[in-house]
């Protein structure tokens, strides 16, 4: 399991959650190796023999509830939600054991959510364009549970001296919430973000006051993980999974 990367937070003795680094697959460069997305170019079949190899490592007992990510504020309830080709939708939550919630990032930010008492799960795929858009805000909705009781785990995402955006930007954050501006600081005529920052804000402006992890950077450990700011099309992507045991 030294390919894995275990979240680093109180939660319950029932959640199990992981995030897979870019190591101990077969896909061939660009994407090696352990890439887990069927949408960028890489040979399906070695994409499929790493989410077998996921599937086998972790021990689970059904497949990952994929999604079709596409920077919206779209959340769904794997319960309701059993379609045998992903939906459209940028986050997925459960309270039945077994069911497996993903996200694939290569910069932004998984954030995995979970109860104080281990009753709900949920991996939201939260980009500067999620975030902006109300992922977040949507999924803790959704999950219709007091925000007061949940806990968040920041996975491996751009770090905040890489991830240079434009005058926009920075604008849209200011706008939404006074606290964003200590997310950005100037870079010429652009800004460095803070995703991190900006995921917390959003996730305590809405109620989850635990909030962990946020330590990694995707874009200059490149042994470790996947990038498209530095990449490009051919980046590989991660995984970030949760489910009660």
């Amino acid at each position: 399991m030294n390919n894995y990367i275990k979240p680093n937070w109180p939660a319950p003795k029932n959640i199990r959650a992981y995030t897979t680094t870019r190591a101990g697959g077969v896909s061939k460069p660009p994407y090696d190796s352990f890439n887990l997305a069927l949408h960028t170019g890489d040979n399906p079949q070695k994409v499929i023999a790493n989410r077998n190899k996921l599937i086998q490592e972790l021990n689970l007992n059904q497949e990952p509830f994929w999604l079709k990510q596409e920077h919206s504020n779209i959340a769904v309830n794997i319960e309701t939600n059993s379609l045998p080709t992903p939906v459209v939708a940028d986050s997925s939550f459960s309270c039945t054991a077994g069911n497996v919630c993903v996200v694939m990032t290569a910069d932004c930010v998984p954030i995995l959510v979970c109860d104080q008492n281990g009753t709900i799960v949920a991996a939201i795929h939260a980009g500067w364009k999620g975030i902006a858009n109300g992922m977040i805000q949507s999924t803790i909705k959704m999950m219709g549970i007091d925000p007061s009781k949940l806990i968040a785990w920041l996975g491996p995402a751009i770090g905040p001296d890489a991830f240079e955006v434009s005058q926009e930007i920075y604008e849209i954050f200011s706008k939404q919430l006074s606290e964003n501006r200590s997310a950005f600081t100037k870079h010429g005529n652009k800004f460095l973000a803070n995703i991190y920052l900006l995921a917390t804000n959003a996730l305590k402006d809405n109620g989850v006051s635990k909030v962990y992890g946020g330590e990694y950077c995707t874009f200059t450990q490149k042994d470790l993980f996947y990038s498209y700011r530095r990449n490009g099309e051919k980046s590989g992507r991660m995984a970030s999974l949760i489910w009660l045991e």
